[in-house]
């Protein structure tokens, strides 16, 4: 398997992203980026079979566009990693900021801790794909805003602020989001609908929580063991009644 290492110590993002896309175009399989320091667009629309493996603190929309690589990331990542993603995995060993997953329509986002506002905001789903967004921790207001597909998991493995959050699933009008534990209904947004989750639900996510637990080597059995709730569409036009009509 060809390998490549890349420097990104004082490299600005550009020529970085570059080497990365050469290494690529020249059959790498895995590609290691160490001293990532806000370096923006880190595999904004890369395509193929490759893992990328970052250290550091990557800039925004990592993996924008992205389509089939897997990208494992130490450290923090700023806003809308996974952007409009398309297919491949992400994972974030540490927290992201907002808008993670913004218009994502493919593949799996895991981020160990938390993030900011409007995670999963416009994520959408067609035919076969159906993206999804696990958090270790928590998020901040507006998370899964306008939502129109995929899935959105929230494992709150740290004390957070979670029934403090407003406009949870604001808009929504597909997918769903699936929160450990309870949530005040004043933190649900408009068009939402709120269940505690049932056995084929939890059935569902649990392979999930299983994926999440594997890369960052956790134990999954305090996820497995807790009651989860389900928020959903109310309709599949939630602002129907704001419109004006002849």
């Amino acid at each position: 398997m060809k390998t490549v290492e890349i420097d990104a110590k004082d490299l600005h993002y550009t020529p970085l992203n570059l080497q990365i896309r050469k290494a690529v175009s020249e059959g790498a399989k895995e590609i290691t980026v160490r001293n990532i320091m806000g370096q923006r667009f880190i595999a904004d629309g890369l395509k193929g079979d490759v893992s990328l493996i970052l250290h550091g603190v990557a800039g925004g929309d990592l993996g924008m566009f992205m389509s089939g690589p897997d990208v494992t990331l130490y450290g923090n990542a700023d806003h809308a990693p996974g952007n409009t993603m398309d297919a491949g995995s992400i994972a974030i060993h540490g927290s992201a900021g907002d808008a993670v997953a913004h218009s994502m329509r493919g593949g799996k986002i895991f981020v160990r801790d938390t993030i900011g506002y409007r995670g999963g905001i416009h994520m959408k789903q067609y035919l076969e794909k159906r993206p999804v967004l696990v958090l270790g921790g928590s998020a901040r207001s507006f998370l899964g805003e306008y939502m129109a597909g995929g899935l959105i998991l929230v494992l709150r493995r740290f004390p957070d602020t979670m029934d403090d959050e407003r406009g949870i699933g604001s808009g929504i009008h597909g997918g769903e989001i699936f929160i450990r534990g309870t949530i005040s209904d004043d933190c649900l947004g408009v068009g939402t609908k709120k269940d505690t989750c049932s056995m084929e639900e939890i059935a569902r996510i649990t392979p999930l929580i299983h994926e999440f637990a594997a890369k960052f080597e956790i134990d999954p059995s305090q996820f497995l063991k807790s009651e989860y709730t389900r928020i959903s569409p109310a309709s599949g036009r939630p602002f129907a009644n704001k419109y004006t009509w002849e």
